[in-house]
This record gives C-alpha cells, sequence and structure tokens, in this order.
C-alpha cells in the first residue's frame, strides 16, 4: 500500500517514542515506501503512464512527478516510447517502465542440466544458457559451472547491465534464511551453503530457495496467478512434485522454509516406495516416466509430451494416464480443503495431464471439496512454462536487493 504524506503526522503521532539520532525521519521512510510501490508496480504491472500511477496510488501528481524522476536517476527506471490511443488527440502519454538493464544472474540446477539466465527488472529472461550434464552435479561442480557460464557472459553483462545479485531455484529444501541446501535428493546434496559458494565465486551476494516456492511465487507475480491473493501451485517433473502456497497475498513458508512439500501428500497406501520411505507418494505415482514405455522413450519434455498425448490412441496408455489423473484428483481436493484457495496453477508434467484431463480434474477441485464456494475455485496451466524458475529466481533477488529502494 502506498502511503500519502499527508499521513506522516498520523505516523508521528502515534509512535510511543521518538526516533533514535540515527533512524531516519518518517518523511524520508514515507518517501522509501512510496519508490518501492512506484518501482513495484512497474516491475510487475509492465509500463504505467504517470497519469495512471496517480490514479492507481492516490499520490498527488507533483508527489508521482518527483517520485519518477527519482526511480529514473537512481537508473531503476526509464522512460519508453510515447503512446497515443487511437484517436486521441493531445500529446501522447509517455510510460514509464521499470530498467531491464538492471538485472539478476539466475540458476536452476537440475538432475540433467543447469541453466542459468540473466533476467531483467519486468520479468523478462534476456539471455539463457543451458548446460548439460550426464547425472546430476554435485554442488561443487555446479559452483565451478556457473562461475565459468557467468565468466563467459562477463563482458556482455559490465557492457549492457547491471547485476545486482544472484538467484538459485534449488529442486529440495532449503533454509530460507541462509540459503543453505538441506536436502536435494535427486541431486545428491546434503548440507551444503549453495548461497554462500556462490556467492563466494561469483562476487556478489547470493539467495537460494526451493524451486517450487519461487514457482508460486513468478506464477502469482507474472503469469496465471496474477492479481490472485490465494493459491496452490504445484510443478511435476520426472523427479518429483513439488508445490507452493500462496495465502493472502504471501508464500507460505513454515519453519526455515519448508512449507510446500505436497509431493509427499499419501494417495495410494499400496503404491510404489517413495524415497522418503512411505508408500503411493503423490510424486511417485503421477509421474511422466511411467508414460515413457507406451511412448517408447526414454526421455521426453513438457512440449513433446502434450503432442504425443493429444496424438495418442494406445488404450493402455490412456488407463495409464486416466489413473494418475484421478490420482492427481484426490490429492488436488486434498489441497483445496486445506488452503481454500481461488486459483490452483500446474506446472511442467501436471500441466500435460490438465490439458488431456481438465474435465476430470477441475470437477475435482469444484465438486468434491467442503463448502458451497469452493465451486468458485478455479485451474489453469502454469503460463511462464520454460523461464518459470529462472523468473522466480531473479525475483528473490529483487526483493531483497531492489524493490526496497533507499534512495540517494
Amino acid at each position: 500500500m502506498t502511503t500519502t504524506t499527508e499521513d506522516a503526522g498520523d505516523v508521528a503521532a502515534s509512535a510511543e517514542a521518538g526516533p533514535s539520532p540515527s533512524a531516519p525521519s518518517t518523511n524520508a521512510l514515507v518517501r522509501q515506501g512510496n519508490l518501492s510501490a512506484v518501482l513495484t508496480m512497474l516491475h510487475h504491472d509492465g509500463p504505467h503512464s504517470r497519469a495512471e500511477l496517480v490514479r492507481r496510488t492516490g499520490l498527488t501528481r507533483s508527489t508521482m512527478t518527483v517520485l519518477t524522476a527519482e526511480l529514473i536517476e537512481l537508473g531503476l527506471a526509464r522512460e519508453g516510447q510515447s503512446r497515443s490511443g487511437v484517436g486521441r488527440v493531445g500529446r501522447p502519454a509517455v510510460k514509464l517502465e521499470a530498467n531491464p538493464e538492471v538485472a539478476a544472474i539466475a540458476v536452476h540446477p537440475e538432475v540433467d542440466a543447469i541453466t542459468v539466465g540473466v533476467v531483467g527488472l519486468g520479468g523478462e529472461v534476456l539471455r539463457r544458457v543451458r548446460y548439460d550434464t550426464l547425472a546430476p552435479a554435485s554442488a561443487r561442480d555446479t559452483v565451478r559451472i556457473v562461475r565459468s557460464i557467468v565468466e563467459g557472459m562477463r563482458p556482455d553483462l559490465e557492457r549492457d547491465h547491471r547485476i545486482v545479485g544472484a538467484g538459485v531455484a534449488v529442486p529440495g529444501l532449503v533454509r530460507s534464511r541462509t540459503g543453505k541446501v538441506l536436502m536435494a535428493p535427486h541431486l545428491g546434496w546434503r548440507n551444503e551453503g549453495i548461497a554462500e559458494a556462490l556467492g563466494r565465486a561469483l562476487g556478489d551476494e547470493v539467495v537460494a530457495a526451493n524451486d517450487a516456492s519461487i514457482g508460486a511465487k513468478a506464477e502469482a507475480v507474472f503469469g496465471a496467478g496474477r492479481g490472485v491473493r490465494n493459491m496452490v501451485f504445484a510443478n511435476g517433473t520426472a523427479k518429483g512434485i513439488g508445490g507452493g502456497v500462496i495465502i493472502n497475498g504471501e508464500v507460505l513458508n513454515g519453519t526455515e522454509g519448508f512449507a510446500g512439500e505436497i509431493g509427499h501428500t499419501l494417495v495410494d497406501s499400496q503404491g510404489s516406495r517413495c524415497y522418503c520411505g512411505r508408500r503411493g507418494c503423490l510424486e511417485t505415482e503421477v509421474n511422466p516416466r511411467h508414460l515413457l514405455p507406451f511412448l517408447g522413450r526414454h526421455h521426453i519434455d513438457e512440449d513433446e509430451l502434450d503432442i504425443a498425448l493429444g496424438l495418442s490412441r494406445d488404450p493402455a496408455l490412456l488407463r495409464e494416464v486416466a489413473r494418475q489423473a484421478e490420482l492427481l484428483s484426490e490429492a488436488l481436493t486434498n489441497f483445496v480443503n486445506l488452503f481454500s484457495p481461488d486459483l490452483v496453477v500446474l506446472s511442467g508434467y501436471l500441466g500435460n495431464l490438465l490439458s488431456v484431463s481438465r474435465e476430470r480434474l477441475t470437477e475435482a477441485v469444484r465438486l468434491r471439496p467442503l463448502g458451497g464456494e469452493a465451486r468458485s475455485v478455479r485451474l489453469e496451466r502454469a503460463s511462464l512454462r520454460s523461464s518459470l524458475m529462472l523468473v522466480g529466481a531473479a525475483e528473490l533477488v529483487f526483493e531483497r536487493r531492489v524493490l526496497p529502494v533507499s534512495g540517494s
């Protein structure tokens, strides 16, 4: 929420004691809050004219003029090309946008690759490098590979961008406060201080978090969940299912950031053994590897699987898809009952299942949950696709180092 300068007196009057000599004044805090609010709008919602920003924030035109001038001076915003509506008379409005030259390095280690990207303010992936690996890279090798990729980019980065840090999306349990990976079983990592190690290698601040929580945030800000305050996000791959939950606009972190392990929801007590020790976890039962024998493939990406499922008429394949869709529908019913979201977003392999089983899965979130209001729950496929983890990892950096504008 934006705070007008008129609120400053109320804030000061309500304080029980005056600020310490070194503390910023109330007016300075109000100004910083307004700068952050305006920059966040430009970053999350795209270009705005000053008039549009005035309408959205409730600030005066003169105040907005001062704020936007400061953001431009700080290099965080810039003026885009003048645009006018068809048939509109008068001088066209100048749009302001978040400056994409301010950028973050984004890293996503997977079992068969390490992807490094450059993401600018505004959420656009400006550059992407995928380094394929024959086996999951160790944390030490990941740091070495990422450093090598970034060094290869260095001349272009120094010429075209202001890098403000790096974010890492890790498929595992990550302590949100320290960026230490407690366990990433599919990578074979345990107790790895990936943020600290990568920070030393790159010479900049690095933050790390669970990839599914990162994906939830990215979809909420830039994707299918824009404008939704209560959302469940689930991402499926051949190596497991991760999830994130957003309640009242905030990611549900739990202790040390470990909330959202929805892949270990029990869906079949007689099912396959999971690495966690139990049988029938969602991620062991709802998994693309069960489809590969029917397709004659050892590996298949999300786009290829969309095509294969749309064309196949193999009864055995269709039965397996139906089995998995039914188990996923049971899990979705539980998630809706637990969190009462407005929206459920499915990504990766779960998005594939939604494409071919929408009626079955939609019925699960609309008709089975408790309470009549559950019928309003929407079910959507993630829209960021291959950019999801890079955009989310960069957002970790922007939220920590850019959006809390301190001014000059």
